[in-house]
């Protein structure tokens, strides 16, 4: 890790990344744009960098294919387009796990230590989209052209949106701390989605022959 971020717990990091990576996002606020990465490629922050940009732009493809009127015709290259965002968005799961999977080879596992229900880049990614949630809560509650109840109703989600971010921020860090002192050990599986192969969707190789 750099030494500019030795201060900062991992869940900070990413924060810091992820806010930065969402306002890239916006800057633009167009599914399209080409971003420009300010991390060394090979680095962690660099994956973090492109992991928040991905579910940004998955998020508003999200909102576009929920147009109520959208041609059929654009929805279909929308759902494609989110299907191929969901595929990127796994692998970038898979390369942030093998990150803490390196990083901690040489761990020494202690008796008793135990696994946990998701890796710590799953939960990063949870981290992810959670930024996202609180950064269009906090555009909602900027409004000026709706009720105050609607307001209301958007700061008492964006207060849970937060103490959420404290809550798994924390869980984060304890996961990689346990992780690192060998009271937990990793143990990922490769996601098998079945749809995405050729050879496995029985709709995509029937249709082979």
């Amino acid at each position: 890790m750099p030494a500019k971020n030795d201060a900062m717990t991992f869940s900070e990091i990413c924060t810091k990344i992820f806010n930065g990576a969402t306002a890239h996002y916006h800057q633009f606020d167009n599914v399209d744009a080409t971003p420009v990465n300010p991390y060394d490629e090979g680095t962690i922050e660099h994956l973090l960098f492109r992991k928040n940009w991905i579910d940004a732009v998955q998020w508003h493809l999200e909102d576009i294919i929920r147009n109520p009127e959208i041609q059929p015709g654009e929805a279909l290259k929308i759902k494609r387009r989110i299907d191929a965002s969901n595929q990127d968005r796994t692998d970038l799961v898979e390369y942030i796990d093998d990150y803490f999977l390196d990083k901690n080879k040489d761990v020494q596992i202690l008796p008793g230590a135990t696994n946990n229900t998701e890796s710590p880049a799953w939960a990063i990614d949870r981290l992810s989209i959670l930024m996202l949630k609180i950064y269009h809560m906090e555009e909602e509650v900027k409004r000026t052209d709706v009720s105050d109840e609607h307001l209301a109703k958007c700061n008492a989600k964006l207060a849970v949106l937060k103490q959420q971010h404290t809550d798994l921020s924390t869980a984060i860090d304890q996961l990689i701390a346990d992780i690192e002192d060998g009271r937990k050990y990793m143990k990922t599986y490769k996601q098998m989605k079945m749809y995405n192969d050729p050879a496995l969707n029985p709709v995509l190789y029937k249709n082979k022959k």
